[in-house]
């Protein structure tokens, strides 16, 4: 008879000898990167990773995060700074919440499964390693408001009620802007031929914009050096964020290069020899995820130097010729302009009250900030 079990662990050096057999096929499950959120998480982050086992054997790996969202600020400076019921229900209502997925990311980074074991079999698994996390949490008097898996586009999202996961409730929030790699592009040259006149000019435009501006890519060391000033520039892009769930820590660009090496890539954009930007590329497999990013507001309207940090994206990709930039969620206008497509994602959520669960789509509504945008297509 089969017999399924599974280990909740805390740090990435007690993970099982296999774990990175399993990891392979997604680098942010992987042990390196796991210990940059042991290391370096944000501070009202909890992280744990559950192993998964059939008949004793590693058959599938998991994240699973802990946000307490009373220690930020979360909608916003404007709305912050005054008395606001929207957040006095958030805080005192869905403080805690308990999830499977990876908040930082958008996209199927819950898990990773091989063949011995079913999606449905070990969404119950992690079903049942939700519960024992919950008990435990409750031990330490932390009461979990909230629980759920995320992110799945449409035709990844597993059959959650038949694993067990009763009176959890479908949600979808912005979608994640993904930049397809045309095959026959070879380099620039023919990604710009690909676009119409109007984005042709906006991509001239831009370039001429950023003239005086530098380029260049951070070693660890540089990276260290640097290390209050992108603190600093990637505060000023999370400051004017409708919504936080959290704040990077200081050393996790640092941590992020020592564990991942020449996986993490940290670009710096200098005005003579002053630090104004920096965006952030992580390679897994064939795509190309693009993280956190910062900039001087006031360099950032007058270079256009957020649209010239999603060209250098592109441009990186095409040149190694990967398949996909995910460009992850917000901003959705100005990616869709270089060529990003949306593609919904979904997930799960339950409330632990069973009479505010009852009212929790209509809930998510009125706390997810609605974004109005025009979805562009730049090419001819």
């Amino acid at each position: 008879m089969t017999q399924y079990s599974f280990t909740i662990f805390t740090s990435a050096d007690a993970l099982p000898a296999e774990w990175d057999t399993i990891a392979q096929a997604n680098i942010f499950l992987g042990r390196a990167y796991l210990a940059v959120l042991e290391k370096a998480a944000p501070a009202n982050m909890q992280c744990h990773f559950i192993a998964l086992y059939t008949n004793s054997k590693l058959c599938g790996i998991a994240l699973c995060q802990y946000l307490n969202l009373s220690k930020v600020a979360t909608f916003g400076q404007a709305e912050e700074e005054k008395f606001s019921l929207r957040r006095y229900i958030f805080k005192k209502f869905s403080s805690h919440i308990l999830f499977i997925g990876n908040n930082m990311l958008t996209g199927q980074n819950a898990y990773v499964l091989n063949d011995s074991i079913s999606e449905s079999n070990a969404l119950k698994l992690m079903h049942a390693a939700l519960q024992s996390l919950i008990k435990s949490y409750r031990k330490k008097c932390v009461y979990i408001n909230v629980t759920g898996v995320k992110d799945f586009d449409e035709t990844e999202m597993p059959n959650f009620e038949e694993a067990g996961f009763k009176g959890f409730h479908k949600f979808t929030t912005q979608p994640n802007m993904i930049f397809h790699i045309w095959p026959e592009w070879k380099n620039m040259d023919d990604y710009l031929a690909a676009l119409n006149t109007k984005y042709r000019t906006q991509y001239n435009r831009s370039r001429k914009k950023a003239e005086g501006i530098t380029k260049r890519k951070l070693t660890l060391n540089c990276i260290i050096d640097y290390e209050q000033r992108l603190q600093e520039l990637y505060l000023t892009v999370a400051g004017n964020a409708s919504f936080n769930t959290f704040h990077l820590p200081a050393n996790h660009f640092r941590v992020f290069k020592e564990e991942l090496g020449d996986d993490f890539l940290l670009y710096g954009y200098f005005d003579g020899d002053k630090l104004v930007g920096f965006s952030t590329l992580i390679k897994n497999g064939d795509d190309f995820d693009t993280y956190f990013l910062g900039y001087d507001d006031a360099i950032q309207r007058d270079k256009m130097l957020y649209l010239n940090m999603l060209y250098d994206m592109a441009a990186y990709s095409v040149k190694k010729q990967y398949k996909l930039v995910i460009f992850g969620r917000s901003a959705m206008e100005i990616k869709s302009s270089v060529g990003a497509k949306a593609v919904t994602v979904y997930g799960v959520i339950k409330h632990t009250n069973p009479v505010i669960n009852i009212f929790m789509s209509k809930l998510f509504a009125y706390f997810d900030p609605k974004v109005n945008w025009k979805e562009r297509n730049p090419f001819k």
